[in-house]
């Protein structure tokens, strides 16, 4: 017999497998080394001076993640800052998905989870779905997990908007 679902939730975040992500606001967002579905590196440090959105998602080409991408295309021009999408599949899947939908910002291959990994966020192999939003000095200043696509890219813009 499977252990109740809050034993099962408590397990998971106990192994890293799940939950909500150990980062908090105020604290600077943990660097990044990874490269988009291009080929471009980035690195966190670069953004340094402007204010950027960090999303988390499981899949390219599903429906919730797809509907989440398509809002921050849709909404990318009115948060004032830098949109980079991050799942664990392969830039392959990131170019197909990104062409298909017209996303127009990046979507970043962290294929082995390392990135995920450390902004607390990998479940199992993938990504859970979570978003930061990191203010001009590079320190987290809104943090989204759990994540309901419903109205979540209008939280983020206002995160974004309030910033100075």
């Amino acid at each position: 017999m499977l252990p109740s679902f809050g034993v099962r939730s408590r397990l998971k975040r106990a192994l890293g497998l799940g939950g909500r992500t150990h980062l908090e606001v105020g604290q600077v967002a943990p660097d990044i080394e990874v490269k988009d579905e291009t080929g471009k590196l980035w690195s966190l440090a670069e953004l340094r001076g402007q204010k950027a959105v960090v999303y988390f998602y499981p899949a390219d080409d599903t429906p919730g993640c797809t509907r989440e991408s398509c809002d921050f295309r849709d909404q990318a021009g009115q948060l004032g800052g830098v949109v980079l999408g991050v799942s664990t599949d392969p830039a392959a899947s990131h170019v197909a998905f990104s062409q298909k939908f017209k996303l127009g910002f990046p979507l970043l291959a962290d294929v082995g989870g390392e990135m995920s990994r450390r902004w607390g966020v990998l479940d199992g192999k993938t990504a859970r779905r979570a978003t930061f939003v990191i203010d001009r000095e590079g320190r987290l200043a809104h943090v989204v997990d759990p994540v309901h696509v419903e109205g979540h890219v209008a939280e983020v813009r206002a995160a974004m908007l309030a910033l100075p």
